[in-house]
């Protein structure tokens, strides 16, 4: 039995409901958070919470956000659920209102937490490696809503479907000029001549929090990073290349638009990043 905390309150999921006047269902109103248990904690709880109140004042509703609160809700919802290593969803829209285009005004927000039995890439993903493709869809630097986690996610859905009819495993989403922006759930990076690359905030991505992590750990195992611009040669010709979020960590890519990324297989900076994130949170 799989237990939702929604508003204040843990029910069976069958009994989890929104109204239908939430702005999140008509209007994707809303934000969230995905983040990963070790052992029954949370990693980096405190960065996701950070976000999530950072992105809600751009929303227009961070005044009605308790984090101290939500963090007892995350935690009581894996507790309830009897989970230890778990994938946790935090969802926080504005809220049933008239459906109107007018900001709300109301305070009260929609809260929802799932926890549930953590899912990962088969082992041979990263022993081996995947395959990415560049995919059409753009990533807007400029839009206003560039660097918050809306769960209007049509974009990445759209992407990611892309990728997958063309036989590959994730997909690069490049910005409006052509640049190398991010991958439909996850930040991308590659090594090139021994420097650890990524895209730069200005490039439309959303600033991860194990992209920071990841940056912070390469500092202290002295390997030289940039957040920058990467466009799409750098990509092709890097000598290695993987993927990050808070579920997969570290994931290699070996092949992108069929063309081997450095050797065709995983790279020694991927291994010893991989290796630090490992004694980080503790596996």
């Amino acid at each position: 039995m799989t237990l939702v905390y929604i508003n204040g309150e843990l029910v069976e999921r069958s009994e989890a409901r929104v109204s239908a006047f939430d702005r999140g269902l008509l209007y994707g109103y809303g934000l969230f958070e995905t983040m990963r248990s070790y052992g029954g904690r949370v990693f980096c709880l405190d960065r996701h919470l950070s976000r999530l109140a950072r992105s809600a004042m751009v929303l227009g509703i961070g005044a009605a956000l308790d984090t101290a609160e939500l963090e007892r809700a995350v935690y009581d919802t894996i507790s309830a659920n009897e989970l230890t290593d778990a994938r946790i969803r935090l969802t926080v829209t504005a809220g049933e209102g008239e459906r109107s285009l007018s900001l709300p005004t109301s305070g009260s927000l929609t809260t929802m937490i799932v926890a549930e039995e953590l899912v990962l890439p088969p082992s041979h993903a990263y022993e081996n490696g995947i395959r990415a493709v560049i995919v059409g869809g753009r990533r807007n630097s400029r839009s206003p809503l560039s660097g918050v986690k809306s769960i209007g996610y049509m974009e990445s859905l759209l992407a990611r479907s892309k990728a997958a009819a063309a036989g590959a495993d994730e997909a690069v989403m490049l910005n409006e000029r052509g640049l190398v922006a991010e991958c439909s759930t996850s930040n991308i990076f590659i090594v090139a001549a021994g420097r650890l690359l990524t895209p730069s905030v200005d490039s439309g991505i959303l600033p991860g929090i194990t992209r920071d992590v990841v940056l912070e750990l390469a500092s202290g195992l002295g390997i030289e990073t940039s957040e920058c611009d990467v466009a799409v040669a750098d990509l092709l010709d890097a000598n290695e290349a993987f993927i990050t979020n808070s579920v997969i960590e570290i994931l290699p890519i070996v092949e992108v638009d069929k063309k081997p990324i450095g050797r065709g297989k995983p790279g020694v900076v991927t291994a010893r990043l991989s290796e630090a994130y490992k004694e980080l949170t503790g596996r």
